[in-house]
Protein backbone atom coordinates (compact mmCIF):
# COMPACT_ATOMS: atom_id res chain seq x y z
CA UNK A 1 0.00 0.00 0.00
CA UNK A 2 1.47 3.34 -1.07
CA UNK A 3 0.34 6.74 0.19
CA UNK A 4 1.17 9.85 -1.84
CA UNK A 5 0.33 13.26 -0.45
CA UNK A 6 -1.22 15.37 -3.22
CA UNK A 7 -2.26 18.29 -1.03
CA UNK A 8 -2.25 18.86 2.71
CA UNK A 9 -3.02 22.51 3.46
CA UNK A 10 -5.85 23.13 5.88
CA UNK A 11 -8.89 25.32 5.18
CA UNK A 12 -7.41 27.10 2.16
CA UNK A 13 -4.49 26.43 -0.20
CA UNK A 14 -1.03 27.44 0.99
CA UNK A 15 1.51 29.09 -1.31
CA UNK A 16 3.19 25.71 -1.74
CA UNK A 17 0.36 23.24 -1.16
CA UNK A 18 -3.15 22.52 -2.36
CA UNK A 19 -5.77 21.47 0.15
CA UNK A 20 -6.39 17.91 1.32
CA UNK A 21 -5.99 15.09 -1.20
CA UNK A 22 -4.28 11.74 -0.61
CA UNK A 23 -3.66 9.04 -3.19
CA UNK A 24 -3.54 5.47 -1.90
CA UNK A 25 -2.52 2.66 -4.27
CA UNK A 26 -2.35 -1.12 -4.10
CA UNK A 27 -2.35 -3.73 -6.87
CA UNK A 28 -2.71 -0.94 -9.43
CA UNK A 29 -5.92 0.35 -7.84
CA UNK A 30 -5.87 4.12 -7.36
CA UNK A 31 -8.03 5.57 -4.59
CA UNK A 32 -8.12 9.31 -3.91
CA UNK A 33 -9.21 10.34 -0.42
CA UNK A 34 -10.48 13.91 -0.51
CA UNK A 35 -10.21 16.23 -3.50
CA UNK A 36 -9.55 19.64 -1.97
CA UNK A 37 -9.06 23.02 -3.60
CA UNK A 38 -6.12 23.07 -6.01
CA UNK A 39 -5.34 19.38 -5.77
CA UNK A 40 -6.23 18.45 -9.35
CA UNK A 41 -3.15 20.29 -10.59
CA UNK A 42 -0.77 18.39 -8.32
CA UNK A 43 -2.53 15.10 -9.02
CA UNK A 44 -1.46 15.43 -12.65
CA UNK A 45 2.18 15.40 -11.51
CA UNK A 46 1.67 11.94 -10.01
CA UNK A 47 -0.81 10.05 -12.21
CA UNK A 48 -3.09 10.55 -15.18
CA UNK A 49 -6.27 11.63 -13.33
CA UNK A 50 -8.35 9.56 -15.72
CA UNK A 51 -6.75 6.48 -14.12
CA UNK A 52 -8.49 7.03 -10.79
CA UNK A 53 -10.59 4.04 -9.74
CA UNK A 54 -12.53 5.66 -6.88
CA UNK A 55 -12.75 8.76 -4.70
CA UNK A 56 -13.77 9.09 -1.05
CA UNK A 57 -14.89 12.54 0.09
CA UNK A 58 -14.75 12.62 3.87
CA UNK A 59 -16.91 15.73 4.09
CA UNK A 60 -18.25 18.58 2.04
CA UNK A 61 -16.15 21.54 3.09
CA UNK A 62 -14.50 23.21 0.10
CA UNK A 63 -10.97 22.32 1.16
CA UNK A 64 -11.89 18.65 0.94
CA UNK A 65 -14.07 18.33 -2.16
CA UNK A 66 -14.04 21.37 -4.48
CA UNK A 67 -11.67 19.97 -7.12
CA UNK A 68 -14.17 17.22 -7.84
CA UNK A 69 -15.85 20.00 -9.88
CA UNK A 70 -13.03 20.85 -12.31
CA UNK A 71 -12.29 17.14 -12.49
CA UNK A 72 -15.84 16.66 -13.78
CA UNK A 73 -14.96 18.98 -16.67
CA UNK A 74 -11.72 17.09 -17.33
CA UNK A 75 -13.44 13.72 -17.34
CA UNK A 76 -16.59 14.71 -19.24
CA UNK A 77 -14.96 16.61 -22.10
CA UNK A 78 -11.65 14.77 -22.51
CA UNK A 79 -10.81 14.15 -26.18
CA UNK A 80 -9.74 10.64 -25.13
CA UNK A 81 -13.16 9.92 -23.59
CA UNK A 82 -15.86 9.07 -22.99
CA UNK A 83 -14.95 7.62 -19.60
CA UNK A 84 -17.31 5.56 -17.47
CA UNK A 85 -18.76 7.17 -14.33
CA UNK A 86 -16.24 7.19 -11.50
CA UNK A 87 -17.24 5.75 -8.13
CA UNK A 88 -17.32 8.52 -5.56
CA UNK A 89 -18.23 8.02 -1.90
CA UNK A 90 -19.33 10.86 0.34
CA UNK A 91 -21.77 12.01 3.02
CA UNK A 92 -25.47 12.35 2.42
CA UNK A 93 -26.28 14.93 -0.28
CA UNK A 94 -22.87 14.62 -1.93
CA UNK A 95 -24.50 14.40 -5.36
CA UNK A 96 -26.58 17.54 -4.83
CA UNK A 97 -23.61 19.47 -3.45
CA UNK A 98 -21.44 18.53 -6.43
CA UNK A 99 -24.15 19.65 -8.85
CA UNK A 100 -24.59 22.97 -7.04
CA UNK A 101 -20.84 23.63 -6.84
CA UNK A 102 -20.32 22.68 -10.48
CA UNK A 103 -22.84 25.17 -11.78
CA UNK A 104 -26.36 24.38 -10.69
CA UNK A 105 -29.43 23.31 -12.56
CA UNK A 106 -28.96 25.90 -15.32
CA UNK A 107 -25.64 24.44 -16.42
CA UNK A 108 -25.87 22.25 -19.50
CA UNK A 109 -25.64 18.55 -18.56
CA UNK A 110 -25.29 19.56 -14.90
CA UNK A 111 -28.60 18.46 -13.47
CA UNK A 112 -27.26 15.02 -12.63
CA UNK A 113 -23.51 14.58 -13.24
CA UNK A 114 -24.38 10.89 -13.49
CA UNK A 115 -22.31 10.65 -16.66
CA UNK A 116 -19.25 11.60 -14.57
CA UNK A 117 -19.86 10.21 -11.08
CA UNK A 118 -21.47 7.11 -9.63
CA UNK A 119 -22.21 8.50 -6.16
CA UNK A 120 -22.43 6.26 -3.08
CA UNK A 121 -23.52 7.55 0.34
CA UNK A 122 -21.22 6.88 3.28
CA UNK A 123 -22.56 5.54 6.54
CA UNK A 124 -20.55 4.08 9.45
CA UNK A 125 -19.59 0.70 8.00
CA UNK A 126 -16.93 -1.57 6.57
CA UNK A 127 -16.91 -2.34 2.84
CA UNK A 128 -14.60 -3.64 0.14
CA UNK A 129 -13.24 -1.21 -2.43
CA UNK A 130 -10.81 -2.68 -4.93
CA UNK A 131 -8.10 -4.43 -2.90
CA UNK A 132 -8.87 -2.41 0.24
CA UNK A 133 -11.05 -3.12 3.22
CA UNK A 134 -12.48 0.30 4.09
CA UNK A 135 -13.95 1.25 7.45
CA UNK A 136 -15.55 4.65 7.92
CA UNK A 137 -17.03 6.18 11.03
CA UNK A 138 -18.46 9.59 11.77
CA UNK A 139 -16.04 11.84 13.60
CA UNK A 140 -16.59 15.14 15.43
CA UNK A 141 -16.82 18.13 13.10
CA UNK A 142 -19.52 20.75 12.47
CA UNK A 143 -20.70 18.95 9.32
CA UNK A 144 -21.14 15.24 8.59
CA UNK A 145 -17.56 13.98 8.41
CA UNK A 146 -15.99 10.53 8.22
CA UNK A 147 -12.66 9.24 9.38
CA UNK A 148 -11.29 6.44 7.21
CA UNK A 149 -9.33 3.27 7.91
CA UNK A 150 -7.85 1.31 5.00
CA UNK A 151 -6.53 -2.22 5.41
CA UNK A 152 -4.56 -4.22 2.88
CA UNK A 153 -2.63 -7.45 3.45
CA UNK A 154 -2.33 -6.91 7.18
CA UNK A 155 -1.28 -3.27 6.94
CA UNK A 156 -3.48 -0.35 7.97
CA UNK A 157 -3.73 3.37 7.39
CA UNK A 158 -6.10 5.62 9.35
CA UNK A 159 -6.99 9.12 8.17
CA UNK A 160 -8.63 11.41 10.69
CA UNK A 161 -10.14 13.85 8.20
CA UNK A 162 -11.19 16.99 10.12
CA UNK A 163 -12.20 16.24 13.69
CA UNK A 164 -11.94 17.06 17.31
CA UNK A 165 -11.03 14.37 19.80
CA UNK A 166 -13.59 11.56 19.70
CA UNK A 167 -14.05 7.85 20.34
CA UNK A 168 -14.75 7.14 16.68
CA UNK A 169 -11.26 8.28 15.71
CA UNK A 170 -9.74 6.29 18.56
CA UNK A 171 -11.47 3.16 17.25
CA UNK A 172 -10.42 3.75 13.67
CA UNK A 173 -6.81 4.29 14.71
CA UNK A 174 -6.49 1.25 17.00
CA UNK A 175 -3.15 -0.48 16.27
CA UNK A 176 -2.92 1.13 12.84
CA UNK A 177 0.48 1.17 11.16
CA UNK A 178 0.12 4.80 10.12
CA UNK A 179 -2.15 7.51 11.53
CA UNK A 180 -2.55 10.45 9.17
CA UNK A 181 -4.00 13.04 11.52
CA UNK A 182 -4.91 16.66 11.12
CA UNK A 183 -3.28 19.23 13.40
CA UNK A 184 -4.95 22.47 12.42
CA UNK A 185 -4.97 24.01 15.88
CA UNK A 186 -2.20 24.83 18.33
CA UNK A 187 -2.19 24.52 22.11
CA UNK A 188 -1.26 28.17 22.55
CA UNK A 189 -4.76 29.30 21.60
CA UNK A 190 -8.17 28.68 23.12
CA UNK A 191 -9.78 26.53 20.47
CA UNK A 192 -13.44 25.66 19.94
CA UNK A 193 -14.27 22.07 20.82
CA UNK A 194 -15.24 19.45 18.28
CA UNK A 195 -13.72 21.10 15.21
CA UNK A 196 -10.00 20.32 14.82
CA UNK A 197 -7.08 18.68 16.62
CA UNK A 198 -3.91 20.24 17.93
CA UNK A 199 -0.58 18.53 17.40
CA UNK A 200 -0.68 17.39 21.01
CA UNK A 201 -4.17 15.93 20.62
CA UNK A 202 -3.07 14.08 17.48
CA UNK A 203 -0.17 12.68 19.50
CA UNK A 204 -2.49 11.65 22.31
CA UNK A 205 -4.69 9.80 19.84
CA UNK A 206 -1.67 8.01 18.33
CA UNK A 207 -0.47 6.96 21.78
CA UNK A 208 -3.88 5.78 22.94
CA UNK A 209 -4.39 3.82 19.71
CA UNK A 210 -0.94 2.27 19.67
CA UNK A 211 -0.29 3.66 16.20
CA UNK A 212 3.02 2.71 14.65
CA UNK A 213 3.67 6.08 13.03
CA UNK A 214 2.08 9.54 13.12
CA UNK A 215 1.85 11.80 10.08
CA UNK A 216 0.57 15.32 10.72
CA UNK A 217 -1.44 17.12 8.07
CA UNK A 218 -4.01 19.90 7.49
CA UNK A 219 -1.86 22.59 9.08
CA UNK A 220 -3.34 26.04 8.44
CA UNK A 221 -0.60 28.32 7.20
CA UNK A 222 0.30 31.02 8.20
CA UNK A 223 -1.55 30.50 11.49
CA UNK A 224 0.53 27.50 12.51
CA UNK A 225 3.88 25.94 11.71
CA UNK A 226 5.38 22.50 11.20
CA UNK A 227 7.74 23.14 14.09
CA UNK A 228 4.89 23.89 16.48
CA UNK A 229 2.84 20.89 15.36
CA UNK A 230 5.82 18.55 15.75
CA UNK A 231 6.75 19.93 19.15
CA UNK A 232 3.22 19.50 20.43
CA UNK A 233 2.84 15.99 19.01
CA UNK A 234 6.11 14.88 20.61
CA UNK A 235 4.79 15.93 24.01
CA UNK A 236 2.23 13.13 23.77
CA UNK A 237 3.69 10.54 21.35
CA UNK A 238 7.13 8.92 21.43
CA UNK A 239 6.91 7.09 18.12
CA UNK A 240 8.06 8.38 14.72
CA UNK A 241 6.24 11.56 13.71
CA UNK A 242 6.57 14.04 10.87
CA UNK A 243 4.62 16.73 9.04
CA UNK A 244 3.65 15.70 5.52
CA UNK A 245 4.29 17.78 2.42
CA UNK A 246 2.92 17.60 -1.12
CA UNK A 247 4.75 14.87 -2.96
CA UNK A 248 5.64 12.91 0.17
CA UNK A 249 5.39 9.16 -0.44
CA UNK A 250 5.00 6.49 2.24
CA UNK A 251 5.15 2.74 1.71
CA UNK A 252 3.13 0.70 4.19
Amino acid sequence: MKLTVIGCAGSFPAPDSPCSAYLVEAEGFKLLIDFGSGSLGNLQNVIDPHDLDAVILTHLHADHFFDACPYAVMRRYAPTGPYPPLRIYGPENTHQRLVAAYGGEGERHCSSLTDVYDVHTLKPSTFELGPFSVTVDRVTHPVETYGVRLEYRGRSLTYSSDTGQCEALDRLATHCDVLLAEAAYTEERENPKGVHLTGKEAGECATKAGAGRLLLTHLVYPWGSAETALSEARQAYTGPVEVVRPGSVYEL
